[in-house]
């Protein structure tokens, strides 16, 4: 199983996909409070459709209690400030991607938690800024579980 970590997101229509995209990869989703919306939110419930009951989702009050609760994962922190790409990672089951929030990104104080095992990219045209979070999240859990050989998948 992979992991994937929203820190403090902000808009419920990203979670809502998110939300989507653990129940059709298997991926555990965690988020990071302090979120941006509640899950009355409309947009968090359109997105993620009927999705919620099939998804593994775990809210944490902060980034150590998220770690902790992952004690064996490798973190793979998703960022546009390194030069490591996320594709040239050899993922293994257990894994963790960690993604910011839609505004500034992970927090560099996240970013030095020693948890980290790599800061990686996901590569870009030049002059843009990044992509949408839920889009990058997509690209990354599923690269990840093409390498583990889409396991439990059909």
């Amino acid at each position: 199983m992979l992991h994937l970590i929203y820190d403090n997101p902000a808009i419920g229509g990203n979670a809502g996909a998110a939300i989507r995209l653990a129940a059709n990869t298997g991926a555990q989703l965690h988020f990071v409070e302090p979120l941006g919306f509640n899950f009355d939110d409309k947009h968090l419930q359109r997105a993620g459709l009927d999705y919620h009951d099939l998804a593994d989702v775990i809210i944490h009050p902060d980034i150590d209690a998220c770690f902790d609760s992952i004690p064996d994962s490798r973190i793979f922190a998703f960022t546009t400030h390194t030069e490591h790409h996320f594709h040239d990672v050899s993922y293994q089951d257990g894994d963790a991607l960690l993604f910011g929030n839609e505004a500034n990104g992970i927090p560099e104080v996240h970013l030095a938690h020693p948890r980290i095992t790599r800061e990686v990219r996901i590569p870009m045209l030049p002059a843009r800024r990044s992509m949408n979070l839920t889009n990058s999240a997509s690209v990354a859990v599923y690269e990840a579980w093409r390498q583990l050989g889409f396991l439990g998948g059909i």
